[in-house]
């Protein structure tokens, strides 16, 4: 970890303030070391092993460096837990088959936690879910996948694909409905 200035009593909203002014890494530090406990927790809830989720939590710190800078961050606190949340899934993800995707569509459809290792029936839903995404035409899947999984912005997304911004922001309404349609179907 990187040592780190006294905050002074600064709101999240302010160290990142003055993180995204002048690339300090000490802010970022300040900031990260307030909720590296929930961090961890996060991860150890998801990859069910200390010394992953000690790692995890690193990796984490590394990424939020380029990230703070690149997104619009109001609520520190609930956008660090859904990012440690998405670190966790995207590992989980790597370490199973490339047919099986780590989100379900309730997740996309209103961020609220999952419980993946409980769930008995998550497995069948992600073969589903990787079904109905991969019967998305290809602009929808595309940008389903970058925004949801990748955590990019309309902006972003629009930048790599070279859509036009209402186009992106459509594609991903009308794949996370289409999404919906399929999964239900196919219950």
């Amino acid at each position: 970890m990187f040592l780190h200035k006294k905050d002074n009593g600064k709101t999240d909203e302010e160290l990142i303030r003055l993180y995204r002014t002048d690339h300090n890494l000490e802010w970022v530090s300040a900031l990260f070391m307030r909720y590296t406990g929930m961090v961890y927790g996060v991860c150890l809830k998801y990859l069910r092993d200390r010394e992953e989720s000690r790692d995890a939590v690193m990796q984490i710190h590394e990424k939020l460096i380029n990230s703070l800078l690149h997104h619009e961050v109001s609520q520190f606190r609930g956008w660090l837990y859904v990012f440690a949340r998405n670190h966790c899934l995207m590992q989980l993800r790597a370490k199973k088959s490339a047919g099986q995707l780590e989100i379900s569509l309730t997740v996309m459809e209103n961020g609220q936690s999952e419980h993946p290792a409980e769930d008995s029936d998550l497995g069948d839903d992600m073969t589903k879910l990787e079904k109905c995404i991969e019967g998305l035409n290809q602009e929808q899947q595309q940008c389903v996948r970058l925004f949801y999984l990748e955590e990019q912005c309309y902006k972003d997304i629009a930048q790599a694909t070279g859509f036009d911004l209402n186009h992106v922001k459509s594609y991903i309404q009308n794949g996370k409905r289409n999404l919906k349609i399929c999964m239900e179907r196919n219950d």
